[in-house]
């Protein structure tokens, strides 16, 4: 085994870092890691997928292929993932090989709503009520009565509002899950007042960096827009940065974790879920802080010195998506353009569709307020024949 492939210490710029996925997240951590003087390599079955254009070298391949496996593993110092989606089996194959973060038991914990859900509750932390359910363990309609109305969602790979189903009833429960042989959270519908998210960074000895805290707006289940710094009491900021910290260092998480929350209109908060790595509310840190999201998972990865999450102006990010173009023909971005305190970003996806994230902006401003009205405005503007949610009504 090659002694870059040490499991502790500081790698110094010159290694290669690999990273599992090509798609945005990953295209930031390469370009991160690049700009700090690192190669990277990238494994992805897309040949096309954005992070291959700037990676040093690529390998276009299934996330659990063993060959492929051992060739990112012979070729890197390190190797982290853009999403929680990779098989369990294959990180653990790679962490047996070398330094892999974050590890391959936190990813399997967040990847999977039942193991999430039941690490978040036994270990104290404020969940939405849920019971487990399945085609051969269905809890009778008493035992979950204070449940419906609810919403159904797959223990896996369900993301931006795939894989969810509201139930009316008990009817609509039993019929769903009797059709499948996937396993389920149902979850009790809540009435929401706000949406937030919590980027953490926490490095090998355990040191956190933390970001403000971010107020999320969604549409169709899918990030609408983020705003920064959310507009809270001291008391529920304290709060959520408390719950995210100690969420992280009880999963012993290395790299950057995203928690997600509710509050209700009651004024409960609730921790919805987590995303072990980088995360699409986060990308205002690419404009808007000291060291972006993504620099500060090279860091975590490589045993660095965390950076400063210090937010250097209020702002607002908004999500282009896929229903804004034609065919494959760029919208009029001009209205983005022509904002002296818009930065756009494109992530060079060749194939848009309903719900896609093709790329973002970011609007700095004298305030998170006055930055997403004006997000807001420059989203409206844009031409949209249909709107997002007619497109994804099944």
């Amino acid at each position: 085994m090659k002694s870059s492939l040490a499991r502790s210490g500081m790698i110094r710029p010159g290694a290669t870092l690999g990273v599992l996925g090509g798609g945005q997240l990953g295209l930031f951590f390469v370009l991160s890691a690049r700009r700090m003087g690192y190669r990277t390599l990238v494994l992805d079955p897309d040949p096309a997928s954005p992070a291959m254009v700037a990676a040093d070298r690529s390998i276009v391949s299934p996330y659990d292929s063993e060959d492929s496996l051992r060739d990112l593993s012979d070729s890197c110092a390190a190797i982290t993932t853009e999403f929680e989606n990779v098989p369990a089996r294959s990180l653990e194959f790679l962490s047996d090989r070398g330094r892999v973060r974050p590890s391959s038991t936190s990813v399997g914990t967040c990847q999977d709503r039942i193991l999430e859900k039941t690490f978040l509750s036994s270990h104290g932390f404020p969940t939405t009520p849920f019971a487990l359910v399945s085609r051969e363990i269905l809890p009778s309609q008493d035992e979950i009565r204070g449940l419906i109305p609810g919403i159904l969602k797959t223990a896996r790979e369900g993301y931006d509002g795939k894989g969810q189903w509201p139930i009316r009833n008990y009817e609509e429960l039993a019929s769903l899950v009797s059709r499948s042989a996937t396993p389920f959270v149902l979850e009790k519908r809540l009435d929401l007042a706000r949406e937030f998210s919590l980027l953490i960074a926490r490095g090998n000895e355990g040191k956190t960096v933390l970001y403000p805290v971010a107020e999320n707006h969604h549409e169709a289940g899918i990030l609408h827009i983020s705003s920064v710094p959310a507009d809270i009491t001291f008391d529920l900021e304290r709060q959520i940065r408390e719950i995210g910290e100690s969420i992280a260092r009880t999963l012993d998480y290395t790299g950057v974790l995203a928690v997600e929350y509710f509050l209700d209109t009651s004024g409960n908060l609730f921790v919805n879920e987590l995303a072990p790595r980088p995360h699409n509310s986060g990308h205002y840190t690419l404009d808007a802080c000291v060291a972006s999201q993504f620099d500060q998972q090279v860091r975590a990865l490589c045993g660095l010195p965390l950076a400063s999450s210090r937010l250097l102006s209020p702002c607002a990010m908004g999500n282009l998506l896929g229903h804004l173009w034609s065919g494959t023909e760029l919208p009029d971005f001009s209205s983005i353009l022509a904002e002296p305190q818009a930065k756009l970003t494109l992530y060079g996806k060749n194939f848009p569709r309903p719900g896609r994230k093709m790329g973002h902006f970011t609007v700095l401003g004298s305030s998170a307020q006055e930055a997403a009205a004006t997000v807001r405005s420059l989203l409206t503007g844009l031409s949209v024949k249909d709107s997002l949610s007619s497109l994804l009504e099944p």
